[in-house]
């Protein structure tokens, strides 16, 4: 097995970058981006300087020169030579500074010397034919620029300049390094300031992160009921935000967890209480099992093989492994039969059934879920609507979905209990007395059968006094491949 090499930089940037806290990781990147434009801005510089001003310069010195050569061939001209202008610096600088004279109109104006700011002069050199120095500068490089001076098309001497680059001497070589000392300088006190301002900013932008981050930390504990103050409304503040939204459903799962095992225990506990205590009725000869007792114990085992069959179903439903077999159905004639089922039991509690169905109600479904949303429903309105009333279904096409609804009569719901009916093990009734209703899951079974078939089900009030439950159910059988 090969051993592995370790990589000192990798090591050395895991260490001081991903295991550095944020603070640092601000400094760490604030301290590169100035380095980064500090070099940028003195590469620009130097760059701009070597190519747009020193290119300005010469190109003044160029013109300059074009304007010297005339004069220094009439000098030539009236001398014959140029002995009257060697070892003579002041005859040199003055031909180089020729008086303009300016006009306004017919009048001459007044003369002036340029000044000459690129020291071109000084970069100006006088050679005779023989290329051979007469005044002038005397360093003259292979790349300075050269202009013949002719007389009766004679060449009788060369008018040199020698580029801005080339003259650099001591005095320019102290002045670059007192710019980059400088530039050093600036250097550290834009590295300081930056070391205070990410400092501050820091403590600004970090403080809501940290209390979101201790948050979090009560919230992994255990503290449902911990909130983050929101301060701000950028990213930070969305988090905070999407922080305390966090907590409060979990606070409302954990809720939710506990009520539901008090109401499953409380559930279970009932017919389990009623059988243990008719069984040891029996034993002590109290009860004798005769065909009453015996309905009775019947009667709590299928109340309990129906609640556990719930739970089942509801856990299934909610952890998306309810088993559905969707295939093109006709919802009329379920309807029609589940009426029929029904129609006795609400016969008996002088309850009416009243359809208005079209002929054919097409789905592409589960029909055994279906049956069994239709079953909670009709037990639901069975068992809670006042003798003498009815139950109404209406069925019809709306925008490519069919509307279910089923009203029934008196009593009603009151309006801040209708958005909890669909909830597991709601009931109106706080006493949940058995003899007046179910455990709470039938609804909610409802819901998770109709959400699987990408529909709706909501609990209104009814006109007639009840509870009207409408759902919503996609209509129609799907193009073939196309799945459900």
């Amino acid at each position: 097995m090969s051993k592995l090499i370790p990589d000192p930089i990798a090591d050395l940037t895991d260490r001081f970058f991903y295991r550095a806290n944020i603070r640092l990781k601000l400094f760490y990147a604030m301290l590169a981006l100035i380095v980064v434009l500090i070099v940028a801005i003195n590469g620009a510089g130097h760059y701009i300087f070597t190519r747009d001003f020193l290119g300005y310069l010469n190109e003044q010195a160029q013109q300059r020169m074009e304007d010297l050569i005339p004069r220094v061939e009439q000098a030539y001209r009236e001398n014959g030579n140029w002995d009257f202008i060697r070892n003579n610096p002041r005859a040199w600088f003055e031909m180089m500074k020729p008086a303009i004279v300016e006009h306004n109109g017919a009048a001459p104006g007044p003369t002036f010397t340029p000044s000459d700011l690129t020291g071109a002069t000084l970069r100006f050199s006088l050679l005779d034919a023989n290329r051979k120095l007469v005044i002038g500068y005397p360093n003259i490089g292979p790349d300075a620029r050269l202009r013949p001076l002719m007389q009766d098309d004679a060449i009788v001497g060369w008018i040199a300049q020698t580029p801005f680059e080339n003259v650099i001497g001591a005095v320019d070589l102290r002045f670059q390094q007192s710019q980059f000392l400088a530039q050093i300088i600036i250097a550290v006190v834009a590295i300081m300031l930056a070391a205070f301002m990410v400092i501050r900013i820091s403590g600004v932008l970090l403080r809501p992160l940290t209390r979101v981050a201790r948050a979090t930390h009560r919230l992994a504990g255990g503290d449902y009921a911990i909130r983050v103050e929101v301060q701000s409304g950028d990213e930070v503040g969305r988090l905070a935000q999407d922080f305390n939204q966090l907590a409060m459903t979990l606070e409302r799962n954990e809720k939710l967890r506990r009520e539901f095992m008090a109401d499953v225990s409380h559930e279970l506990r009932t017919p389990l209480g009623i059988l243990n205590g008719q069984l040891e009725a029996l034993e002590d000869g109290v009860l004798q099992p005769d065909e009453q007792t015996l309905r009775s114990l019947k009667s709590e085992v299928d109340h309990l093989n129906k609640l556990v069959g719930d739970l089942y179903d509801l856990s299934l439903a909610d952890a998306g492994a309810l088993a559905y077999r969707k295939a093109d159905i006709d919802l009329a004639p379920l309807l029609r039969d589940t009426v029929r089922i029904y129609e006795e039991s609400f016969r008996k509690r002088g309850l009416d059934i009243v359809l208005h169905l079209p002929e054919s109600i097409p789905l592409h479904a589960d029909g055994a879920r279906l049956q069994q949303l239709l079953n909670n429903l009709f037990e639901n309105s069975l068992r809670y609507t006042d003798r003498g009333g009815k139950l109404e279904l209406h069925c019809r096409l709306q925008q490519h979905q069919w509307q279910l609804i089923l009203d029934d009569s008196a009593p009603g719901v009151e309006t801040p209990a209708l958005a909890r009916l669909f909830e597991r093990f709601f009931r109106i009734e706080a006493s949940r007395n058995r003899a007046s209703g179910g455990a709470g899951l039938g609804l909610a079974i409802c819901r998770r059968i109709v959400e699987a078939h990408q529909g709706t089900i909501n609990a209104a009030a009814s006109p007639l006094g009840g509870l009207r439950v409408t759902i919503l159910l996609p209509a129609g059988f799907p193009a073939p491949g196309e799945t459900a």
